[in-house]
């Protein structure tokens, strides 16, 4: 889909780096293309490079497949907005995310400039795609050129239910193996003269997924193994097919790590082919390791001042949970350059994509459309309301009868 994008011309993320790197520099940000292997990324900061205190944002504007665009509410791309509430693919993860830093940023610089520090914001297009060439190049290329940062937030919709309900102060590994079986290819009236290699590749993932790998740890869920696939290519009944893959992906804790689960496929694999006849191959990529970050000082005093905010907060705020989701380049980049890397988001998401919006004037120079959440974050049940707080002021959010679950990411 990103080749077929770049052979056409067109910018993988739609423009929307374009959009803001001349909504940024207009306030006055130094910005930087900082693109590679044809991912675009941007980097922002305002005031002085190498400031004493510089605080960070990240996020990034690519979204994921839309799936069948007939089983939207509303086309996914359209950015339709009905009854104040923004409907698209993004919506939630993480377009109006990033779309609300970046409009508090240029409000924060403009009337409230701090003397001795910098705002930087740092925003790819590659974060659901293999997130080899977003948020690490960027970090790559702060590295080479000496920008720094000691704080970075990263604005993904992380919060179950309410915003400021959880801080992320980690994440999981991820994992994604191929599995190749090859056997032997024959009709299916003369079984005793092929070797099935769908049988063995079933046996292999019948013990993958009959126990748990752990059981958890004091931040982590227990780690997980699903199938994500399995296919021979096969399109004829009667035929025993020579090869059969499957992928599996693991998103794993801090008891494991990528070699040691990757040395465990292989090993299981070696069984089911001595036991067999047939031959496993297993190949993975290793997005990323499980991580925590180290500094419970700052991680504090960032849930305290998240605390003493009015707006919409929770009452079991800044839980110190880990995160379950899939950032890999975001998170595990900033921690593996030794960034404190805290994730702290609106409600997530899934399915059809809507996000509440209100216009918003301003003395300086307006932005469109300022966001918050309105899908399943709210605790109100279908056909009731509820009210959230947007700057000081309630506002009503009611839910369609029959409406239920998240219809945002």
């Amino acid at each position: 889909y990103r080749l077929a994008l770049q052979a056409l011309g067109y910018e993988v993320d739609g423009g929307a780096l374009v959009l803001l790197q001349e909504m940024l520099e207009e306030a006055g940000f130094d910005c930087h293309r900082v693109d590679r292997n044809g991912t675009p990324n941007l980097f922002a900061r305002w005031g002085e490079k190498g400031a004493a205190r510089s605080f960070g944002f990240n996020g990034h504007t690519d979204v994921v497949p839309p799936g069948d665009p007939a089983s939207w509410t509303h086309p996914p791309f359209s950015g339709a907005e009905i009854d104040g509430v923004i409907w698209g693919r993004g919506a939630t993860d993480m377009k109006s995310g990033v779309a609300a830093f970046v409009a508090a940023a240029i409000d924060f610089v403009r009337e409230t400039p701090p003397a001795d520090g910098a705002v930087i914001l740092t925003i790819t297009g590659d974060e659901e795609g293999v997130s080899r060439d977003g948020t690490i190049a960027l970090l790559d290329w702060m590295r080479e050129t000496g920008e720094t940062m000691q704080v970075c937030i990263v604005g993904e919709p992380s919060n179950p239910e309410i915003m400021g309900e959880m801080i992320k102060i980690g994440r999981r590994g991820s994992l994604t193996a191929q599995i190749t079986a090859t056997g032997r290819q024959g009709h299916a009236a003369y079984p005793h003269r092929a070797l099935n290699p769908l049988h063995a590749l079933v046996r292999l993932l019948a013990g993958l997924t009959a126990a748990p790998l752990d059981e958890g740890t004091a931040h982590f869920d227990p780690s997980g193994l699903q199938v994500t696939t399995v296919d021979c290519g096969n399109p004829a009944s009667n035929v025993i097919p020579e090869k059969a893959t499957a992928v599996v992906n693991i998103r794993f804790n801090d008891l494991h790590t990528g070699a040691g689960l990757l040395d465990r496929l292989r090993d299981r694999a070696a069984a089911v082919q001595e036991q067999t006849g047939v031959t496993l191959r297993v190949e993975a990529q290793i997005s990323g390791e499980a991580f925590l970050t180290p500094d419970p000082a700052r991680v504090a005093a960032f849930r305290d001042a998240l605390a003493a905010r009015p707006r919409r907060t929770c009452q079991k705020l800044g839980q110190l949970m880990i995160g379950l989701g899939a950032d890999d380049d975001v998170d595990r980049g900033l921690a593996a350059h030794d960034l404190l890397a805290l994730g702290l988001g609106d409600a997530a998401g899934d399915g059809d994509g809507h996000r509440r919006i209100r216009r918003r004037t301003s003395t300086a120079r307006p932005h469109p459309y300022i966001t918050e959440s309105t899908n399943a974050g709210c605790s109100c049940k279908p056909g009731s309301a509820c009210r959230v707080r947007v700057r000081g002021r309630s506002e009503r959010h009611e839910r369609d009868q029959g409406q239920e679950g998240n219809h945002g990411r």
